[in-house]
C-alpha cells in the first residue's frame, strides 16, 4: 500500500516563512530548516543536521525543477522519519537543472536503519508532486493546518 503524504508531516513541521538569506542561497534555507527542526525536538543537533544535508547537496543538487526541492538524508538513532515543509516566498537558488529559483521544499529524514523507506518516501513525494498542481496549490495555502488539510484531502 502507498504511503499517503499527509501521514507524513503535521502542522508544526510546515514553515510557511523560510528566509532565503541575504544572498537567496540555499544554504541559509537549509541552515533554518535544520534550526527549526532541532528546535521541534526531533534531532538533537541543528548544525549536524544542516551538514548531512549540506552534504547530500554538494553530491548533486536536490532542486528538481518546477520550483521544488527535496532535501533529505539519512540519520543514526531516528526512530521514525519525518517529512517537514518549507516555503521560500521569494525564491532560492538550489542550483536545479531548470534554473528555476526553489519556493517550495520537502525535507526528508529518515532512520539511517530505514533506507527502504527512505526511498518509499523520497518516491511518495515525487508523484504527488508530478500529479498536476499540488504544489501550486500549496504555496497559496499557506497556513500550515490548511495545507494538511489539503494533503489529507488529496489522498482520498
Amino acid at each position: 500500500m502507498p504511503v499517503r503524504l499527509a501521514s507524513l508531516t503535521r502542522p508544526e513541521l510546515i514553515f510557511p516563512d523560510l528566509p532565503s538569506g541575504p544572498a537567496g542561497d540555499r544554504d541559509a534555507v537549509l541552515r533554518a530548516l535544520a534550526g527549526r527542526i532541532a528546535g521541534l525536538g526531533l534531532v538533537r543537533d541543528a548544525e549536524g543536521l544542516f551538514q548531512k544535508l549540506w552534504e547530500r547537496e554538494q553530491l548533486g543538487s536536490t532542486g528538481i525543477g518546477s520550483g521544488i526541492a527535496i532535501p533529505h538524508c539519512k540519520l543514526p538513532g531516528l526512530s521514525q522519519g519525518v517529512v517537514a515543509i518549507g516555503m521560500v516566498p521569494g525564491g532560492v537558488d538550489f542550483g536545479a537543472a531548470d534554473g528555476e529559483p526553489v519556493r517550495l521544499l520537502f525535507l526528508v529524514l529518515s532512520p539511517s536503519a530505514s533506507p527502504g523507506e527512505h526511498l518509499q518516501v523520497l518516491a511518495t513525494i515525487s508523484r504527488w508532486i508530478k500529479a498536476g498542481t499540488n504544489a501550486d496549490r500549496i504555496l497559496e495555502l499557506r497556513e500550515p493546518g490548511a495545507v494538511v488539510r489539503f494533503l489529507e484531502e488529496e489522498g482520498r
